[in-house]
């Protein structure tokens, strides 16, 4: 090949796969002192030496030969060597060499470049599907996003646009996987720092998240300027901010939460749009006692429980969602088994309640430790408050699954009796119309609207005009309307 092609070339594949034009340089040296050592038969590396002119892309080789080969002292002679001496199988050689090394240079490249990025959205082209993963072409490298990474339910299709986060990078054999994601609650991070200058500049402070990818978002934001509101920055003027986010998502919803420090009111916002009446927390256990009213339960625990399991993830409390019944329930079994043992005092309840645990199951979790610290009793009585509570609540779990069974009972003679019914009502009715007398079932089949003459309704509504049924003043439509109705 002629020098001048050659290096043109080599600057042409540093451009295009990003490597260093130098290292290209140093891998073709190492490829001709390969096919040099393969057309000698020799192992020795350092026999052998090569240079390229960086500049015309003249290649010289040469062979260092020693004067004594048992003397190490003794001079090296480089001896020149005609690259037209090498032949066919050494030049194989050295072409199989320059091929690895560049892929391994590309590979390193590729490392370089995507592992800074990792955790930015970039945009790609969709290329083919394999094994359920999505083929996305990013510049000049395929990145793969799994099943698991994917939105349920999108599709995307062949040169379609993808707009996605560099979740990983790493080696894998001799390539470079780069794991792409839409499903990590990171993307939505990214996104409003995209789609919300604030956010971006640190005005606004993304404090926790909560996702389930295709369906909701909990977002809980806060800002450190009191002349910014947190929630009215994110989703902008008519919603203009957060809805470019949502329909990057395909839909999927996104709440807006004021942060809180305190753990309380966070729980009250994560749960919005419910209306809170109460949190009790319980630091030991880690969790937290919400009550709503009644028509508010639904909302607060939200379609199969994905409105309380986002809040739950979100202020980091396990979540109990009850009515003031069932707390009030809880709290008067909890203050009955109270009155029932000796060496505790009447106030116990309300310590307790004040400490979180709102229930005999609470206090069975805590533990006797904690219930003899917090009510500053002796431990062998706080051992006999947590049997008692222990015992307890095995009635109190009895009767519920006794309640549920008869209320799945109750379900399924409801569903079986509900046919029959519907049949015993409709022979009813038909019965009604059999015994009518004979002359008023021949006026009813003589009366039919198949018999009625084309232009009736508006002979009626002709009629009407000028009687008093149709009030002063009435639209012509409505007139109409009526006819048509005492026509039927």
């Amino acid at each position: 090949m002629n020098p001048a092609d050659m290096i043109r070339l080599l600057d042409s594949i540093a451009q295009d796969r990003n490597i260093d034009r130098n290292l290209l340089l140093q891998d073709l040296e190492e490829a001709m002192k390969s096919a040099a050592r393969k057309h000698f038969n020799s192992l020795d590396v350092e026999e052998f030496g090569c240079r390229v002119d960086p500049m015309t892309g003249e290649i010289t080789m040469w062979r260092n030969v020693y004067d004594d080969i048992d003397d190490p002292d003794a001079p090296v002679r480089p001896e020149p060597i005609a690259l037209e001496d090498l032949g066919r199988i050494p030049a194989q050689t050295a072409k199989q060499v320059m091929i690895q090394r560049f892929r391994e240079d590309e590979r390193d490249a590729l490392m370089a470049d995507f592992g800074k990025r990792k955790g930015e959205i970039v945009t790609g082209t969709m290329q083919r599907v394999e094994g359920g993963a999505l083929i996305v072409q990013i510049d000049r490298a395929e990145g793969f996003m799994p099943r698991s990474e994917q939105i349920p339910g999108e599709q995307f299709h062949n040169g379609d646009r993808v707009r996605c986060l560099i979740l990983d990078v790493r080696e894998q054999g001799t390539q470079v996987k780069i794991v792409l994601s839409r499903g990590d609650q990171e993307f939505i991070r990214r996104l409003f720092e995209l789609e919300v200058p604030e956010v971006s500049e640190r005005v606004i402070e993304i404090r926790a998240m909560s996702r389930e990818p295709g369906f909701r978002t909990k977002v809980a934001v806060a800002s450190i300027d009191s002349k910014v509101d947190p929630v009215g920055a994110c989703v902008g003027v008519r919603g203009s901010r957060i809805r470019n986010i949502v329909d990057e998502l395909g839909g999927e919803k996104i709440d807006i939460v004021r942060w809180n420090e305190s753990s309380q009111v966070l729980i009250a916002n994560a749960l919005k749009p419910a209306e809170v009446e109460e949190v009790s927390l319980c630091f030991e256990l880690g969790r937290g006692t919400v009550v709503v009213r009644e028509d508010q339960l639904s909302l607060a625990i939200g379609r199969r429980g994905q409105n309380v399991r986002l809040a739950a993830r979100l202020t980091g409390w396990d979540l109990d969602i009850l009515t003031p019944d069932e707390f009030a329930k809880g709290l008067e079994a909890l203050d009955e088994v109270v009155q029932g043992t000796e060496g505790i005092e009447g106030t116990a309840t309300d310590r307790l309640a004040a400490f979180g645990m709102i229930s005999v199951f609470d206090v069975e979790e805590v533990g006797v430790e904690m219930v003899a610290e917090e009510l500053e009793i002796d431990p062998a009585v706080a051992q006999t408050f947590i049997d008692a509570c222990s015992a307890r609540g095995k009635i109190i779990s009895e009767e519920q699954a006794r309640a549920k069974e008869e209320e799945a009972r109750r379900q399924e003679e409801g569903e079986s009796e509900g046919p029959a019914d519907a049949e015993a009502a409709a022979a009813a009715i038909l019965g009604g119309f059999e015994d009518l007398p004979q002359d008023l079932s021949q006026d009813l089949s003589q009366d039919s609207p198949q018999d009625q003459p084309d232009g009736s309704a508006d002979e009626v509504a002709s009629d009407l005009a000028d009687s008093d049924e149709v009030s002063e003043g009435a639209p012509a439509e409505e007139a109409a309307e009526n006819a048509s109705e005492q026509e039927g």
